[in-house]
């Protein structure tokens, strides 16, 4: 057992928290706080690969037995989202610890700009078709990005497959935010594999991160409702370009 157990449970709870008011994964939060507890960059992201598993399979096996979970939808999204997450996997192993930590920040700071496009699908009643584009190619560059993405910075990839569906195949946010769950299950397992053969993965730091998303995320779900949506997305935004800072600061500390 770690000796800042307690700090990982609560951090694990944080993510989860997010997680389930967003529709997101916890390895945007997950990453900078471990790297804050002086875990390595390659640690940190493989280590957070591993809670989402645990996050992502929990709430995946709740949609099935609601009937939400598109098994088709999820295969055609997963299957070169699993490939593409062993090319992340080799990037984070082979790119220096500032590179990661830089290319880190700057994707927080696009998550901001995805989250405004969300936003925007979600009221436009334009895009209620999708794009003009090939099925088959959408799901590939949808499935492929997350995957990369999953194995490259040990996030799900939910976060770049909910606005790509909507976009590229007229989806509903919420059909999206089911499959994009189901596929995170696949994209994790790949990149935490991958991982693990690498020695990357702290196992016991990622199981309690995991337990305490899970919790946080049961209970985020019941206080959803509740809270304006335009609050939560103004805290999480401000919350993404303060970790943004902080890793800036943090590769710049690594490559000094």
């Amino acid at each position: 057992m770690p000796n800042n157990a307690f700090i990982l449970l609560i951090s694990g709870l944080f993510a989860g928290l997010l997680a389930g008011l967003l529709g997101i994964g916890g390895g945007t939060v997950l990453v900078p706080l471990l790297v804050a507890l002086k875990y390595t960059p390659l640690q940190a992201v493989a280590t957070s690969s591993l809670a989402i598993v645990i996050t992502s399979v929990s709430g995946s096996i709740q949609n099935w037995r609601m009937g939400y979970l598109d098994f088709n939808r999820v295969i055609f999204l997963a299957i070169p989202a699993l490939i593409t997450a062993q090319l992340g996997v080799f990037l984070s192993n082979h790119l220096p610890n500032y590179i990661l930590l830089l290319s880190f920040g700057i994707f927080l700071i696009i998550n901001i700009l995805l989250g405004n496009l969300r936003q925007y699908l979600i009221s436009s009643d334009n895009l209620t078709n999708g794009v003009n584009i090939s099925p088959i190619l959408a799901r590939l560059i949808t499935g492929g990005l997350a995957g990369v993405l999953a194995g490259l910075f040990g996030i799900g990839g939910g976060v770049i497959m909910v606005p790509l569906q909507m976009l590229f195949l007229g989806e509903s946010i919420k059909v999206a935010i089911q499959t994009s769950l189901g596929v995170i299950v696949i994209t994790a397992i790949s990149a935490c594999v991958g991982h693990a053969l690498h020695g990357n993965v702290l196992f016991s730091v990622g199981i309690i991160l995991g337990t305490g998303g899970l919790i946080g995320a049961q209970i985020s779900t019941r206080f959803l409702p509740k809270l304006p949506d335009r609050i939560v997305r103004l805290c999480f935004y401000g919350l993404l370009a303060i970790l943004a800072v902080y890793t800036f600061y943090q590769a710049w500390e690594s490559y000094q």
